[in-house]
């Protein structure tokens, strides 16, 4: 375990996560308004009230339930392993590339070695019931990308998924490896088959889960992991994919987060090949070998609240830090508000009162640029500039 964060810090994290109805867009607002998590379960009913249903509220304010006080206990003693983690929204490993999404986690259960999540990353996807064509396929750019340094990030589900995975790892130890993201806990493996291939990316790689332990595959966890595949990635290639598939959900999140979409082709008599094709009519980079996405994505630049990642060019390349983005490189809404937020501390209300938004909308803002190192809140819950940022 690396866990450096105070226990009781760290059952409130836990806690946040668990509680029914609460979700990750809530918990990002009470984090904004009331700081650390320990804070929020320690606040009043009636603080609580402000920003949601009086009886969650008030249900915040007793102890844990018995099966979420189990949950907790359990995750603690699973902490205990070396290779096990919990990444918070406040961790340093925590991967930045996931603040673009309207709700990401408040935590991630890691299994594996943190320091893929700092290679730069590629996602390949496609059908589960791949053509053997396919899965070479899959295989082989993922081994060609990871000898060029790429973390290849992947869903572990049967087809091109395992491919991928399976040809990132046989790049070696010189290779950027792989990164699994679940759609169930991750002290689970589905489907079963692949819990071989599980270990060998625990050892040499990454799994990473948002859901908590011994979550099963329920149908609806899987969109919710692919917003995640998307999210870290700089580009995604769908190598099969049928016409209604879930890698073209994977797709489509990437090119709304401004990621980069390749696929390739086949043949016009496969019902595998109608997916690509029509990412290709819709504006997917075609692509036929390894290097034509190499060479693509060197001139490229992940977008972001806290600025561009270059992409490296080498090998040996890593992710670097993140440094904090100047003005011109934030939304419109970021702006804005960082226009209305000085060196000296402003209160909440008049924020909101000067530039009139919904609370939600301030609110995810405001975290937003906490998150990126543009502001701080000071003891009484006002904002300022942080004085390490550019003015």
């Amino acid at each position: 375990m690396s866990q450096t964060i105070a226990e009781d810090e760290l059952r409130a994290w836990i806690r946040l996560s668990l509680e029914p109805e609460l979700g990750a867009a809530r918990i990002r607002l009470l984090l904004s308004v009331f700081g650390l998590p320990q804070q929020i379960v320690a606040a009043t009913t009636g603080s609580l009230a402000r920003y949601l249903d009086p009886a969650l509220a008030a249900r915040l304010r007793q102890p844990p339930e018995s099966s979420i006080q189990t949950a907790i206990d359990q995750t603690l003693d699973w902490l205990q392993a070396d290779d096990h983690h919990l990444l918070t929204l406040a961790d340093p490993h925590y991967p930045r590339t996931l603040y673009a999404l309207t709700d990401p986690p408040p935590i991630l259960y890691a299994h594996g070695r943190l320091d893929v999540l700092r290679r730069p990353m590629l996602a390949i996807v496609g059908a589960r019931h791949a053509t053997a064509d396919g899965e070479r396929n899959a295989h082989a750019f993922a081994r060609h990308l990871a000898l060029q340094g790429w973390c290849i990030v992947s869903g572990l589900a049967s087809g091109i998924d395992g491919a991928a995975h399976a040809g990132a790892l046989d790049a070696g130890e010189s290779g950027g490896s792989t990164l699994a993201v679940l759609g169930t806990g991750v002290d689970r493996v589905y489907p079963p088959a692949h819990h071989a291939l599980a270990h060998r990316i625990a050892a040499c790689g990454l799994l990473l889960s948002e859901f908590p332990l011994g979550a099963p595959g329920l149908p609806f966890h899987f969109p919710q992991r692919n917003r995640i595949v998307a999210a870290l990635s700089q580009g995604v290639l769908v190598v099969e994919a049928a016409a209604r598939s879930g890698s073209l959900i994977t797709a489509r999140l990437a090119g709304e987060l401004g990621r980069e979409v390749f696929a390739i082709p086949g043949s016009i008599h496969s019902p595998l090949s109608r997916g690509c094709h029509a990412l290709i009519r819709q504006g997917a980079k075609l692509v036929e070998s390894g290097q034509d996405i190499v060479e693509e994505l060197r001139q490229g630049t992940l977008p972001g609240l806290t600025g561009t990642t270059p992409v490296p060019p080498t090998e040996s390349a890593t992710v670097p830090d993140v440094a904090p983005a100047q003005d011109s490189a934030l939304d419109p809404d970021a702006r804005a508000l960082l226009g209305r937020i000085g060196l000296d501390p402003v209160a909440l209300d008049t924020l909101q009162a000067d530039l009139d938004w919904p609370i939600d909308r301030l609110m995810s803002r405001l975290t937003l640029l906490e998150i990126a190192g543009r502001i701080e809140r000071t003891a009484d819950g006002r904002y300022r500039r942080a004085p390490s940022a550019a003015l």
